[in-house]
């Protein structure tokens, strides 16, 4: 299986934080505000040009390592349903923070999304909520065992929020990635949300998997985009496309037609 044929090439995959979702220590008890919210932050994005979604519980810090509750399962999936229908042919990602694959390939499949989004598939790696572990074996079958295999896995190698040794070859670790871990895309990031990635490593990166989907995570804007998609096939774009370009703030659609603007010349 290959990463959705619409974010093959210099692609925007724009980000749907969600609020805090209920059981999250943020939740403010409005499930109706949630999700005026979310489409319309997702209906801006898709106005602006960006040829892919990706929503995640990013409202829902501090972040359970693994397996979420039921109750986040249940509200993502009625969220992600609704995106969804609102991006009609447009490919639409999961992403169940901090590390729940299992999870976001149940809801992608559920609600006919395209990919998840998983931040750690293999090895391990030091977070703020400790060891998280890579369970890639589960994932792909489980991929198998629920008719999900029309859902494309998009993996982190060395993933933000994290600690990685002194000497971290991010090459060597994608190619084990794919290899061994049966990921369809490559994401690269910089340290943490918004900051920007290494080209030099991004470059290593692509000489290492050439034949598969490469995907900037995080430290996009409308200054680099053009740089970084000379690389990349796809850039996922959350902060930068911000008000004021402050990620709690809601989607700016001048914002996004800007770095979609800059991103295909």
């Amino acid at each position: 299986m290959s990463f959705p044929f619409a974010l093959q090439s210099k692609s925007v995959i724009g980000v749907v934080h969600l609020a805090p979702l209920p059981g999250s220590p943020g939740y403010r008890g409005s499930r109706q505000q949630i999700l005026d919210s979310a489409l319309a932050d997702a209906q801006t994005l898709i106005d602006g040009g960006v040829r892919g979604l990706i929503v995640e519980n990013f409202g829902d810090a501090p972040f359970t390592p693994t397996t979420v509750e039921p109750t986040t399962v249940a509200e993502m999936s009625v969220l992600v349903g609704a995106i969804c229908q609102l991006a009609g042919s447009l490919p639409v990602g999961v992403n169940v923070l901090r590390n729940d694959a299992t999870a976001a390939l149940a809801i992608a499949a559920a609600t006919g999304s395209k990919f998840i989004r998983v931040n750690v598939h293999t090895s391990a790696v030091l977070t703020d909520q400790g060891w998280i572990s890579g369970r890639a074996h589960e994932t792909l079958r489980q991929q198998r065992s629920t008719d999900a295999e029309q859902v494309a896995i998009a993996a982190d190698v060395g993933v933000k929020h994290a600690l990685h040794p002194e000497g971290f070859d991010a090459a060597q670790a994608a190619v084990e990635t794919v290899g061994r871990g049966c990921a369809n895309a490559v994401i690269i990031t910089g340290s943490a949300t918004g900051a920007a990635l290494d080209l030099d490593q991004l470059i290593q990166v692509r000489e290492a998997i050439p034949t598969t989907a490469l995907v900037a995570g995080s430290g996009v804007d409308v200054g680099n985009v053009a740089s970084i998609l000379e690389i990349a096939d796809a850039a996922i774009v959350g902060t930068s496309l911000k008000e004021d370009g402050q990620v709690n703030r809601r989607v700016d659609g001048a914002r996004v037609r800007a770095l979609v603007e800059a991103a295909s010349g």
